[in-house]
């Protein structure tokens, strides 16, 4: 679990705009990390993870977009089902609630994704994950199976 800059950019809702962005941050060689795109009607509201958070804020201000900067937790969780309502769940117990959240294949170690949260409470959520592994989700392959039975039998004919 890391912490992480995010970027929130205040976008017109136009086609072209947000290819533009991408491309004056790739001209910098800065790397997108993992993006989150939301249609505000006639604004989009585009929060980023980038390669250099301070490089992509000087960058953006200088072609007029607005940027916000804040903290989000940064998470590495096993591919497979129940990991996320895992983790959902031990912030929920703790009652840090999750503001929102999006996910990346950033660094994708043995096959974990990373997922990027904005908390309420960012210090309590950091000390109730501090020792928390996601091993405790269900594992591929031993969830529980619905079991399946034929209440009615055709008769032969």
């Amino acid at each position: 679990m890391e912490v992480e800059r995010q970027l929130s950019l205040f976008l017109d809702n136009r086609p072209g705009v947000l290819a533009a962005v991408c491309r004056d941050l790739a001209a910098h060689r800065i790397n997108i990390e993992a993006i989150t795109v939301a249609n505000l009607v006639d604004h989009a509201l585009v929060r980023m993870v980038v390669s250099d958070a301070h490089a992509a804020v000087h960058l953006l201000e200088e072609r007029g977009v607005l940027v916000i900067l804040s903290d989000v937790l940064a998470i590495e969780l096993p591919d497979r089902p129940g990991a996320m309502g895992a983790l959902a769940e031990r912030l929920g117990r703790a009652d840090v609630n999750i503001d929102y959240m999006y996910g990346s294949s950033r660094g994708s170690r043995a096959g974990r994704p990373t997922v990027f949260l904005r908390v309420a409470d960012l210090t309590r959520a950091r000390r109730v994950l501090a020792r928390w592994t996601p091993a405790a989700a269900p594992r591929r392959g031993r969830t529980p199976r619905a079991r399946v039975t034929r209440r009615h039998r055709r008769a032969p004919r």
